[in-house]
């Protein structure tokens, strides 16, 4: 089981911080290896929204789809994966914090096929593009 955590603090409000990291289209902007996602379901974002994201992983196309489990708007977002080679539950609340934003993440994932054979260093792996990319959320949002 691959599982990554993540503090951060991002200097801007935190309802600005969580419509970005909230809205599934934005995470090729912000997560390396992403290549594309797109919202499938209709209606505002919430619980039972669905959407798909492309990504490239150790030179491999990857295609996840996603449900969102639990939402709170401006707070928290949770979505776990519904088909895919990878699958993963993502976790991420924003809280106020003077002056700005704390941003948490919680990401754990179960390898499967060829992705499983790398064990720990799989994990590594993971971890390492974890804290790129929230990193670069900071680096962008600021």
């Amino acid at each position: 089981m691959t599982k990554v955590e993540i503090n951060i603090h991002i200097n801007r409000p935190p309802d600005q911080v969580f419509a970005y990291i909230s809205n599934p289209e934005n995470n090729p902007q912000w997560q390396g290896g992403m290549r594309e996602a797109t919202i499938t379901s209709t209606g505002p974002l919430g619980v039972g929204s669905t959407y798909v994201q492309v990504a490239s992983f150790l030179g491999r196309r990857i295609e996840s789809h996603f449900e969102i489990v639990e939402y709170e708007p401006g707070h928290l977002i949770k979505g776990k994966t519904i088909t895919g080679t990878f699958p993963i539950t993502f976790t991420r609340t924003v809280e106020s914090a003077d002056p700005g934003s704390h941003v948490s993440a919680l990401i754990t994932g179960q390898p499967t096929g060829i992705f499983r054979l790398l064990g720990p260093l799989l994990d590594k792996m993971v971890e390492s593009s974890v804290k790129k990319d929230y990193a670069n959320l900071k680096r962008i949002m600021e």
